[in-house]
């Protein structure tokens, strides 16, 4: 059961947006981004306030993902990143981003 409310559409833009954002950090670094990014649509914190939506989670400025900014995340979403945007969409949760608001892999 999926833990924000979503469609097809929502889930091939978190697609786009995990690949973008995680793709050299395999599927886990993927599922932590769509882990941030859930949260930021369930947070209602001071950074996040009104972001309900996949598409304003997204597209958030200023404060919002960067890769929305590259060409990369404009191409379409492999069935892959949907498999992996749909299990994060359906609750599953990696730690330590389960309550994570941003994500960054250090060097």
């Amino acid at each position: 059961m999926a833990v924000i409310k979503t469609n097809s559409s929502d889930a091939r833009l978190l697609a786009r947006l995990i690949r973008a954002e995680a793709e050299g950090e395999g599927d886990l670094g993927m599922l932590m981004v769509g882990n941030v990014g859930v949260n930021r649509i369930l947070g209602n914190c001071i950074d996040f306030r009104n972001i309900r939506t996949m598409s304003q989670m997204v597209y958030q400025s200023p404060g919002g993902f960067e890769a929305t900014q590259k060409g990369y995340f404009y191409q379409k979403a492999r069935d892959s990143e949907i498999r992996l945007a749909q299990r994060v969409i359906n609750g599953e949760r990696r730690w330590p981003a389960t309550n994570a608001l941003w994500y960054f892999r250090p060097a």
